[in-house]
């Protein structure tokens, strides 16, 4: 067999993982509606690092503050002092369409014929380049380069003059994944698209409402978990109330089962299940699949431990933290001027020798996209004295890239999508490699009605995916 740098072509990739697409807050009836905005998308934080972002109404008119970087770093306190009002809309941002500059940050605050709004959004629409190029035909102007703009168009061309039915008309042109919040001068608009691709949940707190991506953002308000937004219902947020509107009819759902194995955090409930009893679930199934004659199991952190609490309980051997993450590394870092190998695997995870030192270890993580980061790991677990490395990965071979608000890299980068796994293992160096099946996964999230989209394993997309996007982020 030809030696692993000749099967595997090398691609830069500061950081092998799939990255979330956005995080999105809001909040309607509650006098410190901007702090609470603060701290819901503090607890989203995971979803996005590149930017943040808060829209308040003061009754009057709506004001917007956003910036690069953290939530905390763009949201001071001065920051949110001088954003009073009952009313507000938050969004944490990693791009998956568009630049990342301060102009594509989010909320979006547009002035049109039909008032003041502002937009925040979670997903990607597959059609946004067509739309785009329709509008700017006709004489539109674009401020951003993101996706999310083409919805505050066709809102401001939308025939009806209320701000729900203009809304309706506007989502009725998109295709793809869509969770937004909306702020008007009187409410808060939250919505989700008819495949239900991404998350949102509403709740209340103190007699007002709140919408997230996540209701681990509830946990931190001491708000009530109420339910999750349906496919396709526009809930209005209101003086008189929660309203809930039918926008569109039913469709195929295509819930993003990536939201269970990675993006969301353990303590979440997303699509109405608990995401650290699906992962502990992944790691019981994975350990019955995939069994091994092994000393330790041991998670990469800090998304592998619920898994690999799991296949230890189901194995019975021996849990063990044998990776130490480090929490502080900010978004730069000053590389040293003698080149160290793996400078940024190393800056993050960290083994303990005491543990490792001749043992045999089962090594649990997420998934494998390029297999560069994945590659890295198995070779600080084995300088850390490890006798035999084996990889489990608590889900399939992501063989196709998404469309649907997920940063994936094209195609020809994902190692899956043109090696077997034996090739994998090989280039990974580690002693065995086993990936949960399809069928798993979805027993996993107690999957019984194909509720959710896999096309990232299967390339089944549930929409049409216009071709030029397809072969843009298939290109070599």
């Amino acid at each position: 067999m030809r030696p692993a740098s000749e099967l595997f072509p090398s691609f830069p990739s500061p950081d092998d993982k799939l990255h979330d697409h956005c995080g999105v807050f809001a909040v309607h009836g509650h006098p410190e509606a901007a702090r609470l905005t603060y701290l819901g998308l503090y607890a989203l934080q995971h979803r996005g690092q590149e930017s943040a972002g808060l829209a308040v109404s003061t009754g009057e008119e709506l004001i917007c503050h956003k910036g690069m970087g953290y939530v905390d770093q763009v949201l001071t306190q001065e920051v949110i002092k001088a954003l009073p009002g009952r009313s507000a809309i938050g969004h944490t941002r990693y791009s998956t369409a568009g630049d990342t500059v301060l102009v594509n940050a989010q909320p979006l605050l547009v002035s049109c014929q039909k008032g003041q709004i502002a937009l925040a959004h979670n997903g990607n629409l597959v059609n946004a380049a067509a739309l785009r190029r329709e509008l700017e035909s006709r004489g539109d102007i674009f401020q951003t380069t993101g996706d999310s703009e083409v919805i505050l168009h066709h809102f401001a061309r939308a025939k009806h003059s209320g701000a729900p039915e203009a809304l309706a008309e506007a989502l009725d042109k998109v295709v793809g994944a869509y969770s937004l919040v909306v702020l008007l001068k009187d409410s808060v608009i939250g919505v989700r698209d008819p495949h239900g691709f991404r998350p949102l949940s509403l709740g209340q707190v103190d007699g007002a409402y709140v919408l997230a991506s996540e209701s681990c953002a509830f946990d931190l308000i001491h708000a009530t978990f109420l339910r999750d937004v349906e496919p396709g219902e526009m809930v209005i947020l209101n003086d008189r109330g929660v309203i809930s509107l039918r926008f569109a009819p039913p469709n195929r759902l295509a819930q993003c089962i990536f939201e269970h194995v990675y993006f969301a955090r353990p303590d979440s409930l997303v699509f109405g299940r608990s995401v650290n009893a699906s992962r502990e679930q992944l790691g019981r199934l994975l350990a019955r699949e995939h069994p091994v004659q092994a000393d330790l199991v041991v998670p990469v952190p800090d998304s592998g431990v619920p898994a690999a609490i799991g296949f230890a309980e189901e194995s019975g051997i021996p849990f063990k933290i044998g990776l130490i993450r480090n929490h502080y590394v900010g978004r730069t870092f000053i590389e040293p001027s003698q080149a160290i190998r793996d400078f940024g695997v190393k800056l993050k995870l960290n083994p303990v020798r005491s543990l490792l030192e001749g043992k045999r270890i089962v090594l649990v993580d997420d998934s494998i996209v390029r297999g560069t980061t994945s590659r890295k790991i198995v070779e600080i677990v084995r300088e850390g004295g490890a006798r035999e490395v084996h990889l489990r990965i608590t889900c399939p071979p992501i063989v196709s890239p998404c469309f649907y608000g997920i940063d994936t890299p094209t195609k020809q980068e994902l190692i899956a999508s043109t090696h077997r796994v034996e090739e994998i293992r090989q280039f990974l160096g580690a002693d065995s490699l086993g990936y949960l099946s399809l069928d798993n996964l979805r027993q996993a999230v107690g999957d019984t009605q194909g509720r959710y989209c896999l096309a990232c394993y299967t390339s089944n997309y549930p929409t049409v995916v216009q071709e030029r996007l397809i072969a843009l982020r298939n290109r070599e």
